[in-house]
């Protein structure tokens, strides 16, 4: 199970860098229709993905999971807290532009919820609490749509997010609304939408591609990486190696030394409290940096991160489960 997962995974993560050579090579097929083509189709597509999130929410798995009320709220302390306060540290050292803009890439991996398949997943290889990895992995993200924003405006000027209250309006009609109907309609397209849900996660990874194609490309006719050179991307995987480890050993001390939970709670705890969502990342960040050309940038260290992520917690889990 667990080598067809990463088999798979691997195969998204090129499809990633593909997008990203197709954007530099074919920057122009953004503008088709002025632009208008490919910002209906994946406004449609993430109502979409948001629609079957809904459809797929397992109201009795959440429900077995809500008793264990202390990881739940330390997970979220993790994801929501304990992630921007590590970055939040490197802020006195912001002195140009493009550190600014360094930091800022980060703050915004930083600010996002945990990812929902992935964790879910790593957690039964390494045969931990699942009901309660499903529930936070779930709650996360709906959580996200308050929180990333909120904690990101801080940050960012009122042009950069074109207005606060058109920020959270995005939101709420492309997100929140779909994921109403869903639940709303689960009763009767849930067993579908369960039936296929792995053409349905195959459908999301496909939005999310869209998405990456068309924020590289906006940043490519924009040249905004003319300026920045190897130094800039050798720190910036420096940074998320660093910050993936710092975040992970710090959450793994936590848990087993300051909260003292059993083992099944703390693997819980660790993948997804370590963990952060590509989907949503993409999807926050179209509304946050919206008309931004910068959005590419922004993009890099969420994809070397969610990269670094699978590798990492990959290898762990199964480690976990051989010393079981």
């Amino acid at each position: 199970m667990g080598n067809r997962l990463k088999w798979k995974l691997d195969g998204f993560i090129v499809a990633l860098i593909a997008m990203i050579i197709l954007a530099y090579i074919y920057p122009d097929l953004v503008e088709i229709g002025n632009g208008r083509f490919i910002s209906v189709l994946s406004s449609v597509g993430i109502a979409l993905v948001f629609f079957f999130y809904g459809l797929k929410l397992s109201f009795s798995e959440i429900k077995a999971g809500m008793k264990n009320w202390k990881l739940h709220i330390s997970v979220q302390l993790f994801t929501f807290i304990l992630f921007p306060v590590l970055v939040l540290l490197f802020r006195p050292f912001v002195q140009t532009e493009t550190q600014e803009q360094f930091w800022l890439s980060f703050y915004f991996l930083a600010a996002l919820p945990s990812t929902v398949t992935s964790s879910v997943v790593m957690v039964a290889i390494a045969k931990g609490n699942i009901p309660a990895s499903i529930f936070n992995a779930s709650i996360s993200g709906l959580i996200g749509v308050l929180m990333t924003p909120l904690l990101m405006h801080f940050f960012l000027e009122v042009t950069e997010v074109n207005m606060f209250a058109e920020l959270y309006l995005g939101l709420l009609l492309e997100v929140i609304l779909p994921v109403i109907l869903g639940l709303i309609l689960q009763k009767y397209w849930g067993n579908w939408a369960h039936q296929y849900g792995k053409t349905l996660t195959k459908f999301d990874k496909a939005v999310v591609l869209l998405i990456v194609y068309s924020s590289f490309s906006e940043s490519f006719i924009s040249d905004v990486f003319h300026a920045i050179g190897t130094s800039y991307l050798l720190s910036l995987f420096a940074g998320v190696i660093l910050l993936f480890f710092i975040s992970y050993g710090l959450i793994f001390l936590i848990l087993k030394f300051v909260l003292k939970f059993n083992r099944e709670d703390r693997i819980t705890g660790l993948f997804c409290g370590s963990k952060k969502s590509l989907t949503h990342g993409s999807v926050f960040a179209k509304f946050i940096f919206a008309n931004n050309p910068k959005l590419g940038l922004y993009f890099l260290p969420l994809m070397v991160y969610h990269a670094f992520q699978i590798f990492v917690v990959t290898i762990i889990a199964q480690t976990i489960r051989k010393t079981t």
